[in-house]
Formats: C-alpha cells, structure tokens, sequence
C-alpha cells in the first residue's frame, strides 16, 4: 500500500446539541497534531441522526469552531448529503453475504438476550434473525416490516481469525503499534439502521476512506468502536488509518461532560465573556 503524501486529521462532530468543552478539547488536539505533524486539519458533520441532528446546530458547530480560531479547507463533508455513498458501501456487503436483515425491536432483543452486552453496555443481540430462513426475510421484506441490517459476525470471523489497530498512544506523533481488536465483542453489529441507509461505524469508515484521513484522534468513548471499523475496512479494502485516542473530559460529578446531560455549552461560555485564550490556558492545549 502506497504510503498518503499528506497526514490528514479530521474533527467530526455530531450537531445534535450545542458543542462544550469536551468538544473544544477533542478539536484543538486534533488541530495540535495536525500542524504538528506538518498535517491538514478536516472538519466533517456527522448528522445521519436526521431526527436529532438540526441545522440551528451545524451552524452552531461552525461559529464555535471559528470563535477558538479553527479553520479548515471547504467543503465541508455533510453525511446527510452523502446516504448514496453509505448505501452503495452495503450493498458491497449484502452481495458477499455478509449482512442479513434484522426485524427485531429494541425490547425483542433485550428480552431475547442471554445477559451479555457489548463495550457500550448494550445487550449482544443473540442472532435471532439470522436463523430466518430465505423465504421467511422475503416475505418479512415484502410485507414491509421495518428492518435493519447486521453484519454477520460469525462468518466474518470465520474467514479472517484476526484483525490488527493500527494505534499510536498516547499521541499520533509516537510509532504506531499493532493491536489486535476483538470485534467478537460487539456481536453483529447494525450496519444499516431502520431510519437509515446507514450506521455510524459504516458512514465513518466510508467517509475517513473518501477523505483520505490518515491520523484519526479521538476520545476513549470510541476506543472499543475501533474494533468494528477495522473489520469493515478489512472487508471493504478500505485503508485504514493510525488511531490515538485521547483522554475525555469530566465533570464536577465525575462522569464525562455530553450534550444529553446538559453540560456547559462553549456558546454560553462565550456570552459570560470566556474568551478563546481562556478556554485553550484551562483545557491545557
């Protein structure tokens, strides 16, 4: 494999809330090594969560960004512009056999399960419909039962027994060192979601290819979610980047700032007259 000319960084947030100082963290990092490493830095907008994702909020995303004094080459990649892409991707699966439809609820599947759950705390889905017969998905399929698509973990690991990360903690400036990954651990995973021609792990493994993104820096949250991408850019022929991941962000009750909670937005820290400096002298980057 040819070795990319350029080291390209991306930032990639989702504009479903208001970014805060974890966000702020993550982006200046990945900016840090980005120049550091003679690198170009690459915003991306992961919005394929139509229902939550909203407009008010990706040009949110913008005015923080360029308030801390980030700026990236245009355009800018918006996922939801680009399900077409994502959807060839599975169709690539679906036709090695590799991805099979799934009917199952959330609660059929946490009633069906036999206690494990995967890295994010989720019950392991037990595989229920991958037992259906060819005649019993068709007629699921044409009656139009909402389905989703899993990937088939088993006959993935069937063929390749193991799968290497190539990471470099605990910065991207350190020589990377081969991991092995345990995507056994996710179960199969959705590949394509109901409400979508896509999932996060296949539109971030499609996007950092077509964007040629060689360094990917994030948090610790998407440690273990390195494990699936690997896996479909092993069976996608996609390169595969150099992964550091950095530490996450707490608040005063110990548990990782996030949107869902409420934590402090960098748009109401700007209106009580924090300034960019500030930010940057309290996050230590």
């Amino acid at each position: 494999m040819s070795v990319p000319s350029q080291r390209i960084f991306r930032f990639a947030p989702s504009p479903n809330g208001l970014l805060h100082l974890g966000h702020a963290y993550s982006a200046l990092y990945t900016q840090r090594w980005a120049k550091a490493l003679e690198g170009a830095f690459v915003l991306r907008i992961e919005d394929i969560d139509t229902a939550r994702c909203r407009p008010e909020f990706v040009a949110a995303v913008f005015e923080d960004l360029q308030w801390l004094g980030l700026d990236w080459p245009e355009p800018v990649r918006i996922q939801s512009h680009h399900f077409d892409d994502y959807r060839a991707a599975a169709d690539r699966l679906k036709s090695k056999g590799l991805l099979y439809p799934c009917f199952c609820s959330r609660a059929e599947v946490r009633a069906a399960g036999d206690g494990r759950t995967d890295p994010d705390g989720a019950p392991v889905y037990p595989g229920t419909c991958r037992h259906l017969s060819a005649a019993g998905r068709q007629e699921k399929l044409r009656a139009g039962v909402p389905v989703q698509w899993r990937l088939d973990m088993a006959q993935v690991l069937e063929e390749e027994k193991e799968f290497l990360i190539q990471e470099a903690m605990p910065d991207p400036s350190n020589t990377a060192v081969a991991r092995r990954a345990e995507p056994e651990r996710w179960g199969d995973v959705v590949i394509m979601r109901k409400d979508t021609p896509t999932s996060y792990h296949l539109s971030v493994v499609v996007d950092d290819a077509i964007q040629g993104i060689t360094h990917v820096t994030r948090g610790m949250d998407l440690y273990d979610a390195t494990d699936i991408h690997v896996v479909l850019q092993h069976l996608m022929g996609l390169p595969a980047p150099i992964y550091s991941h950095h530490h996450l962000l707490v608040g005063s009750d110990a548990e990782k700032l996030s949107k869902s909670k409420g934590s402090e937005s960098l748009a109401s820290l700007r209106a009580l007259g924090i300034t960019p400096a500030d930010i940057r002298s309290q996050l230590e980057i």
